[in-house]
């Protein structure tokens, strides 16, 4: 279906919608007012959430054949193709329909629809909730194994998410509480804040993980693993510069929702992780 948007749309597309192709002045995805980069900035942070997923390929890690080679391929490959993909949809749109016509609440189905192709933004509205529904899949099923190794490792009752079904062999109570906490969340908050506090939540946790490796680098200079990122000071300082600037273009409020969801985190880890924490044991 995005090759259709692709193919099809692009005979649609007014060369003239791109100008100015970057608006000095307009508004973001978020409905707030954007300028020039910093604008595009600020809506890149805003849709950071449309890369949530290549990551959870990474949480696959103990059933992948061959973690070495598998992982960074399905990783690497999928988020080139996904991003040209993501490229080209943008183009299309904005040539098809000015930015500031674009109906933000479904963009695609409605710039079929206004080319007068009614029974496309059918079929795209269709494989919209298909394709989300998928990525929502990934997604629990990866936040469900995140919990399953935090429990192995002692930073969550092992009791209770570190069961196993004993037919399908998989953490059913993580996958329970997952499914519960999701649904719950989706029911009573707008999809706006949700949002912006995944994006913020996800940039910042990027973040971590690059310093982690790091510390981890440093540590254990000659520890073998599965994979080793290569030109790690150079990839690993971009990598956290983007992430930061993206977290800087979110508004203030965003902020202090991650301090909060944070402080919840820390206080489970104070509380209970440090003390059952197998790591620290060892150590001890």
């Amino acid at each position: 279906m995005v090759l259709f948007v692709i193919v099809v749309g692009s005979f649609y597309v007014d060369i003239s919608n791109w100008e100015p192709f970057i608006p000095m002045r307009g508004i973001n995805y978020m409905g707030d007012e954007a300028f020039g980069i910093p604008g595009i900035l600020t809506a890149a942070g805003y849709v950071f959430f449309a890369y949530i997923g290549f990551d959870a390929v990474s949480t696959q890690g103990a059933e992948a054949l061959n973690p070495k080679k598998d992982l960074p391929f399905g990783i690497l490959t999928s988020l080139a193709v996904c991003t040209t993909l993501y490229i080209l949809v943008s183009l299309v749109l904005t040539g098809m329909v000015k930015y500031t016509d674009l109906d933000i609440n479904a963009p695609v189905a409605a710039a079929f629809a206004v080319k007068g192709m009614k029974f496309a933004s059918w079929f795209i509205s269709i494989a919209a909730v298909a394709g989300l529904t998928s990525v929502l899949l990934v997604n629990i099923l990866a936040q469900t194994r995140l919990f399953f190794s935090m429990a192995k490792d002692g930073l969550l009752p092992n009791n209770f998410f570190g069961k196993l079904h004993p037919t399908r062999k998989t953490p059913f109570n993580a996958t329970i509480i997952t499914g519960i906490a999701i649904a719950t969340v989706a029911g009573m908050f707008p999809l706006s804040l949700i949002a912006k506090l995944v994006n913020i939540g996800t940039l910042f946790a990027f973040v971590i993980i690059i310093i982690a490796v790091f510390i981890m680098r440093k540590q254990n200079p000659g520890t073998t693993s599965g994979f080793r990122v290569p030109a790690l000071p150079l990839i690993g300082a971009i990598g956290i510069t983007f992430n930061v600037v993206m977290m800087l273009s979110l508004g203030w409020e965003n902020w202090l929702r991650l301090f909060l969801w944070m402080a919840i985190g820390l206080a489970i880890y104070f509380f209970y992780g440090m003390k059952h924490s197998r790591l620290n044991k060892r150590k001890a």
